[in-house]
């Protein structure tokens, strides 16, 4: 007789009966989708494949947060709002998965080393990581705070999985590598901001680590110059994955019916 299935998903669960407990796993049956991209077209496993959305929050992204408080220009940090909506839809309706991954530090920032906290605030009299936001939004970038939090456009769906960073990369001094391997996923369609720096080190680290990547190009964003982008893109298909649009993504995914949920 079953007792109970301890384990965050089915297919990374044991099973407990009376007078054993099972660690055999049940498998994820396969669910290819071939899409165009860049270099070549690939195909992926849509039952290991999740949407890691970097960086969309109120810090980077709202006028009141930090990065607006400061008087950056937001245009490019918005400007993969929509797309970004479309395709975690798609992603969703397609039985696949959605991370957030988002800049999280904690209040005392005692884990941050000088190097990061001098580029955060270079001045004396600028504010950086963990410091009051001029007009009472709280403390920048800590977990909790209104500048932590998603942008109100791209709230997170049932289902979706939320992880804090404290890195440019979100593998340095996380749990991402742990959530996805426990979910069983192998590739990440990358979106977010900005494409030069976390969107890039994150997906960096991912192929390092082994796993699939693929960077949707046009949900992605930055305020750096068009050669930095096109030096990106050049990189990622030469050395560590694919690039695609979310046209291409989305056009393949508009023909999977969604898999149920396996039985736990």
């Amino acid at each position: 007789m079953t007792t109970h299935q301890p384990g965050p998903t089915s297919s990374s669960t044991w099973t407990v009966h009376t007078d054993h407990v099972s660690m055999v796993r049940a498998p994820m049956p396969a669910r290819p989708l071939r899409f165009d991209a860049r270099p070549l077209p690939i195909e992926v496993d849509l039952a290991r494949t999740c949407l890691v959305v970097i960086d969309m929050q109120n810090d980077f992204c709202h006028p009141e947060g930090w990065f607006g408080r400061r008087g950056n220009d937001l245009t490019a940090a918005r400007r993969p709002i929509p797309v970004i909506a479309g395709l975690a839809d798609a992603i969703r309706a397609a039985g696949s998965r959605v991370i957030w991954l988002n800049w999280g530090i904690r209040a005392d920032r005692a884990n941050l080393p000088a190097g990061q906290m001098y580029r955060g605030r270079r001045t004396p009299e600028a504010f950086g990581y963990g410091d009051p936001t001029p007009g009472g939004r709280g403390p920048v970038l800590v977990q909790g705070s209104f500048g932590a939090a998603q942008i109100a456009e791209l709230p997170p769906g049932p289902g979706d999985i939320e992880v804090f960073k404290q890195r440019l990369s979100g593998f340095w001094d996380s749990e991402f590598d742990s959530v996805l391997r426990q979910a069983g996923i192998t590739t990440l369609l990358f979106a977010g901001i900005n494409t030069d720096r976390c969107v890039f080190s994150t997906l960096q680290d991912a192929a390092f680590l082994g796993y699939d990547c693929v960077l949707v190009e046009d949900a992605c964003g930055t305020p750096s110059e068009a050669y930095v982008v096109d030096a990106i893109h050049f990189l990622v298909r030469q050395l560590h994955g694919f690039t695609a649009t979310s046209a291409q993504l989305i056009a393949a995914l508009s023909g999977q019916a969604r898999a149920p949920e396996a039985p736990r």
